[in-house]
């Protein structure tokens, strides 16, 4: 049982957030709604939710953003992930309140220049999807995979990725895009030095 554990950690480690920012508190707008004012995309955002709203639903209800699926709504499939600070979330086990002040990205807001994220476009060259539920949360999840050097080698992706479940079964095509999308991210970044 302790490998199992041990082996878990990463995933585990990797879908918490950060703490909240001082003097980030959503204001009470009446005893069942808050008042939230955060960043996403790029755009500042204010919605009234109830404070049990999680994230993921109040990108979904609020703020019609359905990139991010609700999949099992358990923390356990992947397919709700965003970055929040530059950190991917499971959007369906963060309270939409802890968000106040922060900078949320979503599958909507990754595209580079009015283009295709290079992420979303190694997933289109490597047929990393088949139904293409997953995807979004895949797509998010590589990128943040390449921000936090988790790039070495095949291994190192698959366990950094092991948080998102595909049930097409689509995982090695997935690695592929991963490591095509890591060197174009680079290569995008290259550039901008």
């Amino acid at each position: 049982m302790a490998s199992v554990s041990t082996a878990a950690a990463p995933v585990f480690a990797r879908t918490l957030i950060a703490e909240p920012r001082p003097g980030s508190v959503p204001r009470r707008v009446s005893n069942n709604s808050l008042d939230l004012h955060f960043v996403v995309n790029g755009h500042e955002r204010q919605i009234v939710v109830d404070p049990r709203t999680t994230l993921l639903d109040a990108l979904r209800e609020h703020l019609g953003l359905t990139g991010a699926k609700k999949g099992c709504d358990h923390g356990q499939c992947g397919a709700c992930t965003v970055i929040v600070d530059g950190q991917r979330i499971l959007s369906c086990l963060t309270f939409a309140a802890s968000i106040e002040g922060h900078d949320v990205t979503t599958i909507e807001g990754i595209q580079v220049d009015g283009a295709l994220h290079p992420m979303q476009q190694a997933f289109i060259d490597h047929d990393a999807f088949q139904c293409g539920y997953c995807t979004p949360g895949q797509i998010m999840s590589a990128i943040a995979c390449v921000d936090e050097g988790h790039v070495g080698s095949d291994a190192d992706i698959r366990e950094y990725m092991s948080g998102n479940l595909c049930r097409c079964g689509a995982y090695p095509n997935i690695v592929a895009a991963v490591n095509q999308g890591a060197t174009a991210m680079r290569s995008v970044q290259d550039r901008g030095n």
